[in-house]
């Protein structure tokens, strides 16, 4: 099984919604018994929370389902359970390095990297902007599904 892991700073907005909407995607591909996903923050602030009602209202919107999606935090045994974590900004990314103690590993990525966007997913918790967020998204969990096909000849 693949392990794909989405981050966040509060796992309320960015990665619930990519997680959502990568399992979606794994899903219409039919890998399911393949790819296996989660999310979770680098803060503790929402522990134990539901997604934003910005984030649950844009899944509704496009029909993707948001069942199970519940706020968690990183943890530094998380590095090991997963093939991919994938950051949503470069804060993101330097704390997944700070909490994991594996600063600059090549598993740990940037979502937008992977696109030709190539920059930091805003949060919509501050900017109101869950359309944005929801493109920007997108763009990056498409590109990731065709980097794991790839990479693991799917």
């Amino acid at each position: 099984m693949i392990n794909v892991l989405f981050i966040c700073l509060g796992n309320i907005c960015r990665s619930p919604m990519a997680e959502a909407l990568f399992r979606h995607l794994v899903k219409k591909e039919k890998l399911t018994n393949k790819i296996a996903v989660d999310s979770a923050a680098t803060s503790s602030w929402q522990i134990g929370f539901p997604p934003h009602a910005g984030t649950l209202e844009i899944l509704k919107k496009y029909k993707i389902s948001s069942d199970g999606l519940i706020g968690r935090k990183l943890r530094k045994e998380d590095f090991w359970r997963f093939d991919y974590i994938i950051g949503m900004d470069k804060n993101n990314v330097k704390n997944i390095y700070r909490i994991t103690g594996k600063p600059n590993h090549p598993k740990v990525i940037r979502l937008l990297d992977l696109t030709k966007y190539r920059k930091d997913i805003p949060d919509p918790f501050f900017t109101g902007d869950f359309d944005e967020t929801y493109r920007l998204v997108s763009a990056g969990c498409r590109a990731l599904l065709n980097k794991i096909r790839k990479e693991q000849n799917l």
